[in-house]
């Protein structure tokens, strides 16, 4: 019972020291359906310019929600980081190509208006869990979505699917099975489109990249070929493997001292100089 206390009184704590502005439209679905993002902001501060990060939540490109990771948002705002948190439409009223000009756009409105929340457009900075992790890393690099180059300054993975779909989709075509034969089409040209891996190249944004040592078999490999691929343009990066499983990986972030946090923080500190 005591834990149970303190842990409320963390939770209100952080929430009084936050601002949640919520359900801002970005843009409007090809089904005519607003599409909606929150923004947390530092309650009482005094600093500008500060860095801005985009979270898109996972799900399996058919299910979640942005409401459910305000934790997120108001964790990362209590580091004086303007935090935007996107939704998107789910499959099966959406493909995957859909999904990421959504989140494309999103970037688009982060860039253009981020600066009224004391946030700086120069340092934006974009994360996603699972398919989350896809569909900000495929809006990025692939030039078809209108994101432009040096908009993003940094990329955070957290446990990312779909990283080398087509790789996937040919052990495993898709069925109506989770909607995949919505979100990725039967047609295998459209599966390499779909995958970030091929749209890797010398003025890709430097990458921060977690991998759960307990996650799904298909995320360990996809990250693998993604990393592999990397390398030929950022040597430098290693992926930081975690005692986890796949779910586990997004709710660490519930906890404010989380040294996850901390480090995706010093990660754009040194991508944004």
């Amino acid at each position: 019972m005591r834990y149970l206390l303190l842990l409320l009184l963390l939770i209100v704590v952080s929430s009084c020291s936050t601002r949640k502005i919520k359900n801002i439209t970005y843009q409007v679905s090809a089904q005519n359906k607003p599409l909606k993002l929150n923004v947390f902001v530092p309650r009482n501060a005094k600093a500008k310019n500060m860095p801005v990060l985009l979270f898109v939540h996972g799900g399996n490109w058919n299910s979640g929600t942005k409401k459910l990771y305000g934790f997120f948002g108001r964790n990362f705002a209590k580091k004086d980081v303007v935090t935007v948190i996107s939704s998107y439409t789910l499959s099966p009223d959406a493909n995957y190509d859909q999904m990421t000009q959504e989140i494309a756009d999103a970037i688009k409105w982060v860039k253009g208006n981020s600066a009224n929340y004391g946030g700086n457009p120069n340092k934006i900075f974009v994360t996603g869990h699972s398919a989350g992790g896809h569909l900000v890393a495929l809006a990025t690099m692939n030039p078809k979505y209108g994101v432009q180059k040096g908009t993003v300054s940094g990329i955070i993975l957290n446990d990312a699917a779909g990283l080398d779909m087509n790789y996937y989709l040919e052990q495993n075509p898709p069925t109506n099975e989770n909607d995949y034969l919505n979100t990725w089409t039967n047609d295998p040209k459209e599966w390499k489109n779909a995958s970030p891996i091929y749209y890797l190249d010398d003025q890709t944004p430097p990458f921060l990249i977690y991998v759960g040592t307990k996650t799904y078999p298909s995320i360990k490999v996809g990250n693998e070929h993604f990393l592999n691929e990397l390398n030929h343009y950022q040597k430098e990066v290693k992926p930081v493997f975690l005692n986890k499983k796949h779910i586990p990986m997004i709710l660490q972030y519930f906890w404010p001292w989380n040294d996850r946090i901390e480090e995706t923080v010093d990660f754009m500190k040194k991508a944004g100089e």
